[in-house]
């Protein structure tokens, strides 16, 4: 097979994994169900190229309206990407970022991270946490369980989390090996990563409709219909959820 081959075989494969963790795709969607029910807000963040996660579900076409992303320039890859990987060990730099926004225990916060070792995302779970919000992570276990936390307590993101997912990705991401080269290439968390999540959301939407609630979903802002529904959404959000 060629590499391209492979690498679609690779993906493949890996999606198996996330059919296995059905039940766990049930039970995420079904807290993040109750949370849009009861006026919570999906808090989400992720570090270097995991911060893709959380601009995933914000302000999406098809997404929940009450998403807040924590995007910080210095944890992603736009202004200073060697930066951000220093940034990223900091003790203290998540409490540093979460002082304004006010966690709830009526809240969800979902964080991404494939080596889930990093301190300010191991923090970031520990101080939602403590303030009563439900924690999911999508990490790579194989990753994950093969080096040592960056944090002082010596946890990892998925022990602290109420419910992981792993996105049966290889040890340091990439995944198909090419004769002469020393590297693999092809990484494979964020294809993964992103089928998890939207399958969430996708299950927690028809939840909602199941019980006979109208979810705040945007519609796609480049059609017609859209853009004068989204303006609604806009307008009542605008001032609580940052970046909207």
């Amino acid at each position: 097979m060629k590499a391209y081959q492979i690498y679609f075989q690779q993906i493949l494969n890996k999606l198996q994994l996330v059919q296995v963790q059905s039940s766990k795709i049930e039970t995420a969607a079904h807290w993040i169900s109750q949370s849009m029910a009861n006026g919570g807000f999906i808090y989400t963040s992720g570090t270097g190229h995991s911060h893709m996660f959380a601009e995933e579900i914000f302000y999406r076409a098809g997404g929940f309206a009450r998403v807040v992303p924590i995007l910080d320039d210095g944890l992603m890859l736009h202004k200073d990407a060697s930066y951000s990987t220093e940034l990223e060990r900091m003790e203290g730099y998540a409490a540093q970022l979460l002082k304004d926004y006010k966690i709830t225990e009526q809240d969800i916060f979902l964080i991404s991270s494939n080596s889930g070792r990093n301190t300010v995302s191991i923090e970031m779970g520990m101080i939602a946490k403590e303030h009563g919000a439900k924690i999911i992570v999508i990490t790579n276990l194989n990753h994950t369980l093969s080096v040592d936390s960056r944090h002082p307590s010596g946890k990892k993101l998925y022990e602290i989390a109420d419910l992981y997912f792993d996105n049966g990705g290889e040890i340091g991401d990439a995944s198909v090996e090419i004769e002469g080269l020393e590297f693999k290439v092809g990484a494979t968390s964020t294809v993964i990563g992103v089928t998890i999540l939207q399958s969430i959301m996708v299950q927690a939407t028809e939840n909602l409709v199941l019980r006979g609630i109208q979810p705040e979903v945007f519609s796609s802002s480049n059609s017609d219909e859209g853009e004068e529904h989204n303006e609604s959404l806009i307008k009542k959000y605008k001032g609580l959820i940052k970046g909207l």
